[in-house]
């Protein structure tokens, strides 16, 4: 329930409601159980193996996508309604309405025992925590009118990007992220980030080389005196 209903509950935190507020919706909570049930329990795992099948994988990972779209907006006008024109609560409940199963995922590990610090999401985001985040930045910049455009055609293009780019991630075996380029790029222009530089790749290899060499000194000294030694029993 804390993955399934992370955003409802992370956004009613931040805005000082009750985090238990989706439990009045008997209906989402009831097939949210069914389907925790038939996934785990289901005989011989027909249930599962039925969503293997990729052409329904496809399916479901799109209906997820478009559900993601309408939890952002939702979540940027509940916040709205809270707090007038105040972008940075609408970008952060928005962003939390959207992908609170992942940002919720270290407290939700913390329930079950599984304690991984590692993978916090606020640190290492994955691609649907970053991807929502920019859709609660575009859809808050059309929210307060600072972004020139109609609300639907912004929801259809977000969409339509989410949709295509999970379903190009779920067929190529790669799954990189469309973000890495830019991220790159930004890391590079903003925090310095770069590769170490071939100077000190040379001196690595000269310090190594050097060692070597060292530990390998003894050795050619014992063999030059053992081979004098034989000059002179000769001469002898």
């Amino acid at each position: 329930m804390l993955h399934c209903f992370g955003g409802s509950v992370l956004s009613s935190l931040m805005l000082a409601e009750s985090p238990v507020g989706f439990l009045a919706n008997s209906t989402n909570v009831l097939l949210a159980s069914l389907v925790w049930y038939l996934v785990f329990y289901c005989p011989q795992d027909i249930f599962y193996r039925c969503f293997s099948f990729l052409p329904l994988r496809l399916m479901v990972a799109g209906m997820k996508e478009v559900t993601r779209t309408w939890k952002i907006t939702g979540g940027i006008t509940h916040a709205n309604s809270h707090y007038k024109n105040a972008w940075l609560i609408m970008v952060a409940v928005g962003w939390a309405r959207g992908a609170g199963g992942g940002l919720i995922s270290n407290f939700e590990q913390l329930v079950r025992g599984i304690w991984k610090p590692e993978s916090n999401e606020l640190l290492k985001m994955s691609y649907p925590v970053k991807v929502t985040l920019v859709g609660a930045i575009l859809f808050t910049l059309q929210h307060t009118q600072s972004l020139p455009i109609a609300r639907h055609s912004l929801m259809f293009f977000y969409t339509i990007f989410l949709v295509v780019t999970k379903v190009t991630m779920m067929l190529t075996p790669s799954a990189i992220s469309p973000f890495a380029p830019f991220e790159a790029v930004l890391g590079r222009m903003l925090f310095g980030w770069q590769h170490p530089p071939s100077n000190m790749k040379s001196e690595a290899k000269l310090s190594s080389s050097s060692t070597s060499s060292s530990c390998d000194s003894p050795s050619t000294r014992e063999n030059s005196d053992g081979a004098k030694k034989r000059q002179v029993k000769k001469v002898e």
